[in-house]
């Protein structure tokens, strides 16, 4: 594996990495790093998890100087307040030892604050479109001076409606500029947008060669399960062998909800993300799942865009997903980084059409799956869990109190 160093990033961004144990580059990382470095503008095919921020992060920092002057030089923009914050944390880690400032930009924030750093020459910026504008037409935000932009997602940019956006921020800064565009798809648009916006880009490729194929890193359990069971067996899964972080996908609020209090009531440490909660809330779930104060996170599929963790072992689909795209996306979030990641499926009796569909374009050969209740034998030896497991996690008698026992987590490789 390659280093940081040896792709020629300065070492006091190559210790801040060390410290949260990141030290060796990811392929994409591998790829960006030395082109952006020298000033090559880059369209990077790439997927959430695979290491981008950094790929691109690193060389902006390190091109716009340990010491830089005072005012916005550097322009990250992305499509949620959730991935926002996220690249803004990766910014900040590797900024750590530098006097440049980086400040995340989104609605649903007070202005007040954000205006602050902005006022007081702020040179890093990571927002979203809507806000950025806002901020620029009330000149606050000056752009003029930009010299390296980032478009991050832009293929979720364009879904979002951002297109008309993204080319008044182009306008805003110099045509000079250094510019990196990132998308997990190219459609024609992007393509032509890259044209207009940047000069002679090189096309970096890091997503998987076969896009429609499952990970090989993830193994996949199909059960067909009876809906008023599914909180049973979940607690027994939650009690697994090596089980750390995990996601748990429902369609809709209420459910997210609903097992949120059925599983904390059981004594785990469950979080919820789903559109009933305002930004504040969501954000302080993520926060408590990212930090492992919580690990378990309950997500409805829109509040999920913003889950970006290295370390889920295990993501259970409580009701099946509506297609094959959907179900790789919600999967994708376990076995990342190179590690192994386990995805449950709980299939009901209503959606066995759905999931024949799925079988059928993921080529998993499970078109019938195995009929499970919590007592099911098997659900014990699929997933090692203990014999005689319950669904309820109980304090041990050694403990003599009634704190909750917590999940064995596998050990990070």
């Amino acid at each position: 594996m390659t280093t940081f160093i040896e792709l020629g990033i300065d070492q006091d961004m190559v210790d801040q990495l060390a410290h949260k144990g990141i030290t060796e580059a990811f392929p994409i990382q591998e790829q960006t790093i030395p082109l952006a470095l020298t000033g090559q503008d880059i369209i990077g095919q790439a997927k959430t998890g695979t290491g981008k921020t950094f790929g691109f992060g690193l060389p902006l920092l390190q091109r716009i100087g340990a010491n830089p002057e005072p005012g916005v030089q550097a322009l990250v923009v992305v499509p949620t307040r959730e991935l926002a914050m996220q690249v803004f944390e990766d910014l900040e880690l590797a900024a750590k030892g530098r006097a440049a400032t980086v400040v995340p930009i989104y609605g649903g924030k007070a202005y007040e604050g954000q205006i602050e750093q902005l006022k007081a020459g702020a040179q890093i910026v990571v927002g979203t479109p809507g806000r950025l504008l806002d901020l620029a037409s009330q000149r606050v935000l000056d752009l003029g001076n930009v010299r390296e932009m980032v478009l991050d997602e832009a293929d979720k940019m364009l879904d979002l409606g951002f297109l008309a956006d993204i080319e008044k921020l182009f306008s805003k800064t110099p045509a000079s500029r250094h510019t990196m565009l990132f998308s997990a798809t190219m459609p024609g648009i992007i393509v032509s947008l890259a044209r207009r916006f940047m000069s002679n880009p090189i096309h970096i490729r890091a997503t998987d060669p076969d896009e429609g194929a499952a990970q090989a890193n993830i193994e996949h359990i199909i059960y067909r399960a009876h809906s008023l069971d599914k909180d049973e067996v979940i607690g027994r899964i939650l009690q697994a062998e090596g089980r750390g972080k995990t996601v748990i996908f429902m369609r809709t609020k209420r459910a997210a909800a609903r097992l949120q209090e059925e599983l904390t009531d059981r004594g785990y440490d469950a979080a919820a993300v789903h559109g009933d909660l305002g930004q504040d809330q969501r954000e302080r779930a993520m926060a408590s799942f990212k930090t492992g104060k919580k690990d378990v996170l309950i997500a409805t599929e829109v509040a999920a865009r913003g889950i970006d963790v290295d370390d889920v072992t295990h993501v259970i689909n409580h009701t099946v997903p509506d297609d094959d795209k959907a179900y790789l996306h919600r999967v994708g979030r376990t076995g990342r980084a190179g590690r192994t990641g386990i995805a449950v499926t709980f299939v009901d009796w209503d959606d066995m059409h759905k999931w024949a569909l799925i079988n059928k374009a993921l080529d998993f050969g499970i078109p019938e799956p195995v009929e499970t209740y919590s007592s099911s034998p098997h659900l014990f030896t699929d997933l090692n869990i203990p014999e005689g497991t319950k669904g309820r996690l109980k304090a041990t008698p050694s403990e003599g109190s009634s704190t909750p026992r917590r999940a064995q987590r596998r050990p990070q490789p």
